[in-house]
């Protein structure tokens, strides 16, 4: 009895151990209205909700197999108004030792490190730490949301979205803009804002494009797929179109922004807002 006593206690004791690691970063902050929060993962994936109050929260969780946890560190930049926060992995050393120069002397491929937008690094060599973000953004503070191996989700959004993977579906829903990139999943897009010039562009290659927009949008259609169809619940203006609805060019109601569309392997659709 005390034996089973023993097994029992020091298996939960490892229970709570592993629940006490499983989140093991956390942020809050204020970002103004016009702002941006933006997650920049590699490996996970990212979810982002409205909340009702001021300040954006970020929760990220790393699990791994047989990697160190830590090993990977999450790390915040703060640059004019705007927060970047990365899960940042190890520099693979031979690979830095070998392209740390070009030609001219010049450092080309540095460290890992956090950067907002294009720049920084976020390379990685046989780490299968996975870092799964849950972010709460408040109304009118931007979200641009990256990871490489994960699916993204943000939904019931109030602002303006931009989001990125490579292998994962995206699934985002906003009263603001929106644009959506990914290689291996499918889009599934609502956006609520008509109004502006800025284009907006929804991408993937293996999989389907769903896109709901207002009744009252006006926008330049330039929609391609190999693999699948086109259809719209939007009466189009067509000025081009090539191979039985795989390659469309025209009008949504009076033009305007440039809507594109593109994917190879599956079908593009187009929804109207429900009444």
């Amino acid at each position: 009895m005390g034996r089973i006593f023993a097994t029992t206690l020091v298996l939960a004791c490892l229970a709570a151990t592993a629940g006490a690691q499983s989140t093991d970063f956390r942020w809050a902050g204020t970002v103004e209205r016009g702002k941006a929060i933006e997650i920049k993962g590699v490996n996970g994936e990212i979810h982002a909700e409205l909340t009702s109050g001021n300040q954006v929260e970020v929760v990220a969780t790393k699990r791994a197999n047989r990697s160190d946890v830590n090993s990977v560190s999450v790390q915040v930049v703060q640059e004019n108004g705007n927060v970047t926060i990365c899960a940042v992995y190890p520099t693979p050393e031979r690979r830095y030792r070998r392209n740390g120069r070009n030609s001219s002397g010049n450092s080309d491929n540095g460290p890992n490190e956090c950067r907002p937008g294009d720049v920084g690094r976020m390379r990685m060599d046989n780490n299968d730490v996975k870092v799964d973000f849950t972010v709460k953004v408040p109304a009118g503070v931007k979200f641009f949301g990256t990871t490489v191996n994960g699916a993204i989700d943000a939904r019931s959004l109030r602002s303006d979205v931009d989001v990125q993977t490579v292998n994962g579906r995206i699934d985002l829903s906003t009263t603001g803009l929106g644009s959506a990139t990914t290689v291996n999943g499918s889009i599934v897009a609502s956006l609520g804002s008509s109004s502006g010039t800025e284009p907006l562009e929804f991408r993937t290659v293996n999989g389907s494009i769903t896109v709901t927009l207002p009744k009252d949008v006006n926008a330049n259609l330039h929609a391609q797929t190999l693999n699948g169809g086109f259809d719209s619940e939007f009466p189009v203006m067509v000025q081009s179109l090539r191979g039985r609805n795989k390659r469309i060019s025209g009008t949504i109601g009076k033009g305007g922004r440039d809507l594109d569309l593109h994917t190879v392997n599956g079908s593009i659709r187009l929804q109207s807002v429900p009444n």
